[in-house]
């Protein structure tokens, strides 16, 4: 059968690419390996009632995109854990610190910090989040690691400590191994307060109150029939007027434009045809974050009786927690540790991540309801968790990033620079809008 245009993927960006491409009268499909939409966005609920999310849930103020479809969808947003009481956990192998300033600290290292964090700030407002390819030290900031920099600018290794475990806290690499070109442009992107590299209520303040994945589920629902389930992409000919979609069971579909909303991982593994060397090169070159995410269900919120909020960073296996509701404990495990978590047997995985948390928060913590693991780096249809920019890769990848090549477009959340969930809306928007565009 021939369609108009045939997206490829039904996470957020895939999902709203077709729904704004339905609404204009266009014939749309989307195709989806897995069982169930959403990708990277999941959740489940207790027996109680309460929502569990096993992926994406947060976003904050500067996400408009988001917000914007949240308000469209009738979705209404709640604080998130920014809003718990109690004091951050920070958790290294000499200690255990709750509020500031972290337990490795010394004198003159709280000011230090606080310098460091407003000059990144200034210097994140003189990248531009959508070229920062035009910068006039582009090069040379993307050679350089975010480690590197704060080096370069007489920062103790105290400092560089604290800047590194917040990173690793996020998944998305140490920032041993972070592009600072990479860094500014997000910052940028989301710019906030202008108190360093990653505020918490600008980034992540906001939930969905019925749960990120709901956002997925009731455009699932709008767009009905026109999402096919369990249809993994094989191999995908581009040509104007006439695409063509090959499903792994070999079956061909036809279609005017070509939407992929596949991560770049899954994507390497489709065979993509009628695009340009240099805009398969582009995408190619990308690259995530292995990371995987842990949640853990408790009969209630036991932190809170030594004042603690649930927030931690940490260099154990664990690279953070949060609450994401009332008793539910998230956590992230970074791509350093991403390879310990695997080469542990699978029936000690659990037992040893409840470990690291009953370290940080008491003996409560091994006495969970119930408990999810999610190895997105394992998993085939992800391969990854943010998308990760090493030293030099900002450059490689080039201004192609993010760019379209009808009638092939491509959107997702590897594809814009800061939150996952709002690069996955907004560039799938964007794709819609410009395939629109085009007719």
């Amino acid at each position: 059968m021939h369609h108009d245009v045939i997206v490829l993927g039904a996470g957020l960006a895939g999902l709203s690419a077709a729904r704004d491409l339905a609404a204009a009268g266009t014939d749309v499909l989307v195709l989806e390996a897995r069982d169930r939409v959403g990708g990277r966005v999941e959740q489940t609920r207790t027996p109680d009632g309460r929502t569990v999310q096993l992926g994406g849930e947060v976003v904050g103020q500067g996400h408009t995109a988001y917000l914007q479809l949240a308000k469209e969808l009738g979705l209404d947003l709640v604080p998130s854990y920014v809003a718990e009481p109690g004091r951050m956990t920070r958790a290294t192998p000499e200690g255990l610190s709750a509020g500031d300033p972290p337990h490795w600290f010394g004198p003159g290292d709280t000011a230090q910090h606080a310098a460091l964090s407003g000059e990144f700030s200034a210097l994140a407002a003189t990248v531009d989040p959508d070229d920062p390819w035009s910068h006039p030290d582009a090069a040379a900031l993307d050679r350089l690691s975010v480690a590197g920099w704060l080096r370069s600018r007489r920062a103790s290794p105290a400092v560089v400590r604290l800047w590194d475990i917040g990173q690793l806290a996020l998944a998305g690499g140490s920032y041993e191994r972070i592009s600072l070109l990479a860094a500014l442009r997000k910052s940028a992107a989301v710019p906030g307060s202008g108190t360093g590299d990653y505020d918490y209520d600008d980034w992540e303040g906001l939930r969905l109150a019925e749960g990120s994945a709901t956002l997925a589920e009731v455009m699932g629902r709008e767009l009905g029939p026109r999402v096919r389930l369990g249809a993994p992409v094989a191999a995908v000919g581009i040509r104007p007027g006439r695409c063509t979609v090959r499903l792994a069971t070999g079956e061909i579909l036809t279609a005017g434009a070509v939407v992929s909303a596949l991560p770049v991982g899954p994507l390497r593994s489709v065979a993509v045809t009628g695009v340009s060397d240099a805009r398969i090169a582009s995408l190619h070159r990308q690259r995530q974050a292995v990371a995987a995410k842990f949640v853990a269900v408790y009969r209630d919120p036991f932190w809170r009786d030594d004042n603690r909020n649930g927030l931690s960073e940490s260099e154990g296996v664990l690279g953070s927690t949060w609450p994401q509701g009332e008793g539910i404990l998230s956590a992230l495990v970074p791509p350093e540790r991403y390879g310990v978590l695997l080469g542990t047997p699978s029936q000690l995985r659990i037992p040893e991540l409840l470990a690291e948390v009953m370290a940080m928060f008491g003996d409560e913590a091994v006495r969970p309801t119930a408990c999810h693991l999610r190895l997105w780096g394992s998993d085939p249809w992800t391969q990854g968790y943010v998308t990760q920019w090493p030293p030099g890769e900002v450059m490689a990848v080039g201004p192609l990033h993010g760019t379209h090549e009808p009638p092939f477009y491509v959107c997702g959340s590897d594809q814009w620079v800061a939150g996952y969930m709002e690069g996955a809306v907004r560039t799938g928007r964007a794709a819609a809008e410009e395939a629109l565009r085009r007719g």
